[in-house]
């Protein structure tokens, strides 16, 4: 039963081979009035969906549904419904990690003790009764047991299911490299072996590549799409109209809110359901907003304040990307530091390109002439943190550089960040929401460096320059520091705080020392 813009289309409310009150809605309704809530239509309608197609006898199904829209919570109750129905089915619930899948098992788990019309299920000497996997009352003596989670990675050989529930197993740790994809596919493929002959694979989740095995179409230079042949549920959070699918949790204003902060790439792919592509490209030069205007130090009141122009600086980001930092070849060495207004925009106000001297590495090694040069970066731009990204070369840069931070009297925290994801997507990430906002502004020094050809050429996938790129992306998905400033040796000891806090003053006492 294929979705459509609006929505997919289900059958009317009616007395099913099941009956109206033994059907999935009515199981559905009886739970939420337990926990007073109330039932959103889309839940009815993704419920009249799934007994719609379980008693038409289809057992290959895909439910997509925008994130947030509580797909999870209702297949937990669609699969207490079938132990409900038949004690002696066996469901196997697949995520992209154990405790993912563990998650789902341990709410139908939950859900069998509480509800009303399933508290004969629940054995009386339990034998196998856990988070991960429990076994109801049921007649016969089966090997495996009524429900077991697993992660997409765990050994599902030798055991046997009537139902597989594959949860959330695309996710970005998952299918953000072609090997990835390739490694995903096949571990899906095992499903075959474990299914009983008719026995139901229902896929649940939100694409996170533009190679999604949820695409409709055919990608990644397959011949046809991955789920090809299975019914689809397909429920955006907006229907053509522009009307949403949840308004009472997701009013237009809060829609415009994800919209802007999450970019709209991610927006596309995680509430519209339309596979990302990051080739396609978010990185549009001609939204960075420059400026010209140094940094301003002042302090007064007791408070300390950083400016640029009339605009108050509330937190900084600074990411050292490095490198060997040849000044012919190679990889280059970045850093960049990104500051936060007081109207929540970023400004990109600063980034070197990193090198040493070749002539000078007998007396001074090439990473202690960059730390050196993190540390003069740190200190003209008022850096309360430095965050290393610590793969290849950085591993051991940061006690070289706490060393150095030392030796110049400067209290600047080192942090230490290992790069989880691929570069294309963190790049994407970072830049998309900001750019699309217009809230990346630029200092004139930096559109004269490589940064600004680096975003004007990228594409995910080209071999490229884009260290730059990657050096700032880290500014933007960092965590902004609102530390202390660092002063330079020459100003006074205590450092003043250029974030505004709370005024300081002075109480009269009457008590003695």
């Amino acid at each position: 039963m294929p979705g459509s813009p609006d929505g997919p289309s289900v059958p009317e409310l009616q007395d099913g081979p099941t009956g109206h009150d033994s059907g999935l809605l009515a199981f559905v309704e009886v739970w939420n009035d337990l926990q007073v809530l109330s039932t959103p239509e889309h839940h009815r309608t993704m419920a009249l969906w799934l007994e719609g197609q379980w008693q038409a006898g289809n057992c290959q199904l895909l439910m997509m549904a925008f994130r947030n829209a509580g797909k999870s919570t209702l297949i937990g109750l669609f699969a207490a419904w079938l132990l409900r129905c038949d004690p002696v089915r066996r469901l196997l619930v697949l995520s992209a990690d154990h405790n993912l899948a563990r998650r789902m098992v341990r709410n139908v788990k939950r859900i069998i003790e509480r509800h009303p019309r399933t508290a004969d299920l629940k054995p009386a000497e339990v034998d196998e009764w856990a988070a991960d996997r429990f076994t109801v009352n049921r007649e016969r003596e089966l090997r495996d047991p009524s429900m077991l989670a697993k992660g997409i990675s765990a050994n599902i050989t030798g055991s046997r299911a009537d139902v597989v529930i594959c949860d959330d197993v695309e996710v970005p740790n998952t299918c953000d490299t072609p090997g990835k994809r390739d490694g995903l596919r096949a571990r899906l493929d095992e499903i075959q072996y474990v299914l009983v002959p008719g026995g139901t694979c229902l896929f649940i989740g939100t694409p996170h590549t533009r190679y999604s095995i949820y695409d409709a179409g055919p990608a990644g230079g397959t011949a046809e799409p991955y789920l090809a042949g299975f019914q689809r549920f397909e429920l955006p959070l907006l229907n053509s109209a522009g009307a949403s699918a949840w308004p009472e949790k997701f009013p237009v204003a809060q829609i415009e809110t994800i919209r802007r902060r999450t970019g709209p790439a991610k927006f596309q792919s995680q509430m519209m359901l339309r596979p990302l592509s990051v080739v396609d490209g978010r990185l549009d030069a001609e939204r960075l907003i420059p400026y010209d205007g140094e940094l301003r130090f002042r302090e007064s009141g007791g408070e300390a304040d950083l400016r640029i122009a009339d605009k108050r600086l509330v937190s900084a980001s600074c990411w050292w990307d490095p490198a060997y930092g040849s000044p012919h070849h190679g990889d280059a060495s970045v850093i960049a530091c990104v500051f936060t207004d007081e109207d929540g925009n970023y400004r990109l106000h600063a980034i070197e390109y990193l090198t040493h001297d070749p002539a000078a590495v007998e007396r001074i090694s090439e990473a202690t002439q960059q730390c050196r040069k993190v540390v003069a970066f740190a200190r003209r731009y008022h850096q309360p943190a430095v965050t290393i990204e610590k793969n290849g070369i950085g591993r051991f840069l940061p006690g070289l550089l706490r060393q150095e931070l030392t030796l110049a009297r400067l209290p600047i925290a080192v942090r230490e960040e290992s790069a989880k994801r691929s570069k294309d997507l963190r790049i994407v990430d970072a830049f998309d929401a900001a750019l699309a906002a217009n809230q990346l502004f630029v200092h004139q020094s930096v559109m004269n460096t490589p940064f600004r050809h680096e975003i004007e050429e990228w594409r995910s996938g080209a071999n490229v320059a884009d260290d730059g790129l990657d050096a700032v992306a880290g500014c933007l998905l960092n965590e902004p520091v609102r530390l202390p400033r660092h002063p330079d040796i020459k100003q006074p000891e205590r450092p003043a705080d250029w974030r505004r806090g709370i005024p300081q003053f002075k109480a009269a006492h009457d008590f003695s020392p």
